[in-house]
């Protein structure tokens, strides 16, 4: 007697949840083409009844920060099929800020977010993902996958690659903001040529994005206190075995996030960008991540204007003192328990939303419950002050205005939070001029460095300039000289340097109307940004003025100057969707 068989749809049928978009390629007589492509690279009917995680990885031997993320991914893609789901990996670009940067090539840093989040997105959408563990190392790439998350709303999990580690020169802890102000420092005769050269030989010790609280350490503390990312995950080093725990444990949370269906959109709300600024000025986080967390809340579809930062950072004190401000390292903060010790000392003192969900379906108070963290009266450190005698009174993040910024412009204050500055404008049309002035000694106290036409269109891409402001502050000027522009700072600035000044010169903002030697004011306890000159002067300039010709007609960059949002809504390129 012949033995029956699987009716046809058993026989295609794996068993795959009703809800995962990714039976459209894996479920049915008509899909196997599909299953042999995947049969080819080695999953069987296990994976294919799996939910299909994808693992986006923008490894890269281009950069330090993104040199082992391989190794990252690996640890991740074990998680995922540890906890029975179907991992799935694939690339994206990144870009290096800092062998970009003081290049025309830093153009392509912002542009890389946007090319991130694009990629991501088409791949998701195309392949029929069910989730993802994003990966991230260098600075944009952080934003960049954020963005990707929030915009497919897919059950995710974001994941970073960790820090390096401090380099040492002259017995003190170094990273690589100490080589580019060491530039300055010898082109003024500060520092020898056998100095620099050992400072460069040694600021870099390994792998993991740079050290201090610069954009990439901004970055993935902000997803922490967003809940995109599980407490905890953000400070191990990158060459530590705990990074490579976090990443295990992230591929398994991502199988989870699917199953609970838990996606960014249950997890975002108001209260998490609140918490995520909160914790930038207490921490002194980059002023990259107002324009970050901007463009992330226009994914979301969260409404947050550039004047929230500054009325949060005004009740909230800063209390960590870590680089470019201080001494210290993400390590050094590691070393006390990451970033969950702020947000605690934030939330008892009423300074955070405690109620705020997080990635793994508890609450930021529930999740600070399970985590190991020493008791905080045993923790001693000399760079982490509690709330009522903090390092500042006020968070590290300034939103100035004025006739000279009407749309806004940001400071980070890495020094004197009642800075005051008056003094002549010597204007530059892109960075390049800027950097002659400097290096070749040409700076006088008092002067105000104006660098335009390096917005988000007229750049295009909103270079940052690590490269001047730390010759600035390596030539001896960082308490008597301000910088205000169109474009961008690295994480790594210090000094009174203001940028993301909106709206920008090439589209006729008021940067773009300054003549040489026009008196401007910087007044940080008041936040204004102003020119000396009245509104009818003003007036007769714009009348005058022509917008400069686009730096490129073809290619990618001539494609964004044309996209470009202004720096006050994030520098957006996509509008972000509104869901139901």
């Amino acid at each position: 007697m012949q033995e029956p068989t699987m009716s046809s749809e058993d026989q295609f049928d794996h068993g795959k949840d009703e809800r995962l978009q990714s039976r459209d390629v894996t479920e049915g007589a008509d899909r196997a083409p599909h299953r042999a492509m995947f049969r080819a690279m080695g999953f069987d009917d296990d994976d294919l009844g799996s939910p299909m995680i994808g693992v986006p990885n923008p490894a890269a031997d281009i950069t330090p920060c993104n040199v082992h993320l391989d190794d990252v991914a690996e640890s991740a893609l074990e998680g995922v099929d540890d906890a029975d789901g179907m991992p799935i990996e694939f690339g994206t670009i990144t870009i290096s800020d800092a062998i970009s940067m003081g290049t025309e090539g830093m153009k392509a840093s912002l542009i890389s977010r946007e090319l991130i989040a694009d990629s991501v997105e088409l791949v998701s959408f195309g392949e029929r993902m069910d989730g993802l563990v994003t990966v991230a190392g260098c600075d944009k790439n952080l934003p960049g996958m954020m963005m990707a998350a929030i915009r497919t709303d897919l059950p995710s999990v974001f994941l970073y690659g960790g820090s390096i580690m401090p380099g040492e020169h002259d017995g003190r802890d170094v990273t690589i903001v100490q080589v580019f102000e060491g530039v300055g420092a010898y082109a003024t005769g500060e520092m020898d040529a056998e100095e620099l050269d050992d400072l460069e030989r040694h600021a870099c010790p390994g792998a993991g994005s740079c050290g201090g609280m610069f954009t990439a350490n901004t970055m993935a503390s902000i997803s922490e206190a967003l809940g995109l990312a599980p407490l905890g995950s953000a400070s191990p080093p990158a060459e530590d075995e705990e990074r490579y725990e976090v990443a295990r444990r992230a591929g398994e949370l991502a199988v989870e996030v699917v199953e609970e269906d838990r996606r960014p959109s249950d997890i975002l709300s108001r209260k998490s960008f609140e918490n995520a600024i909160a914790l930038q000025t207490a921490i002194g986080g980059s002023t990259n991540g107002v324009l970050h967390l901007l463009a992330l809340a226009r994914e979301a579809d969260v409404d947050l204007e550039i004047e929230d930062f500054d009325e949060i950072s005004r009740r909230t004190p800063k209390i960590a003192d870590l680089q470019p401000g201080g001494d210290s390292v993400m390590n050094d903060l590691h070393e006390l328990g990451g970033v969950p010790v702020v947000v605690r000392r934030l939330l008892e003192a009423d300074l955070f939303h405690g109620d705020a969900m997080t990635v793994t379906g508890r609450t930021i108070a529930e999740e600070l419950e399970t985590l190991d963290m020493p008791a905080d009266d045993e923790i001693v450190s000399d760079f982490l002050y509690p709330v009522d005698d903090p390092k500042e009174a006020e968070g590290a993040i300034k939103i100035l205005t004025g006739n000279l910024a009407p749309d806004g412009a940001v400071l980070k204050v890495t020094g004197d939070d009642e800075f005051y500055h008056q003094g002549p404008a010597r204007i530059f049309e892109n960075e390049e001029g800027a950097m002659r002035y400097v290096q070749e000694g040409d700076i006088e106290s008092g002067d105000v460095i104006v660098i335009r036409n390096e917005g988000p269109r007229g750049g295009p891409g909103m270079r940052e300039m690590l490269g001047v402001t730390a010759a600035v502050v390596g030539a001896g000027h960082e308490d008597d000289v301000a910088l205000i522009t169109d474009g961008r700072f690295s994480g790594g600035t210090r000094g009174p340097m203001i940028g993301h000044v909106a709206p920008e010169a090439f589209v006729g903002g008021p940067i773009g109307l300054l003549e040489e030697g026009d008196e401007i004011t910087v007044d940080i306890p008041d936040r204004t940004l102003e020119v000396d000159v009245d509104d009818a002067e003003l007036a007769n300039r714009r009348e005058e003025w022509t917008r400069p010709e686009p730096a490129y007609d073809a290619g990618v960059l001539a494609k964004f100057a044309r996209d470009f949002d202004s720096a006050s809504n994030g520098a957006v390129t996509n509008p972000g969707v509104k869901r139901e």
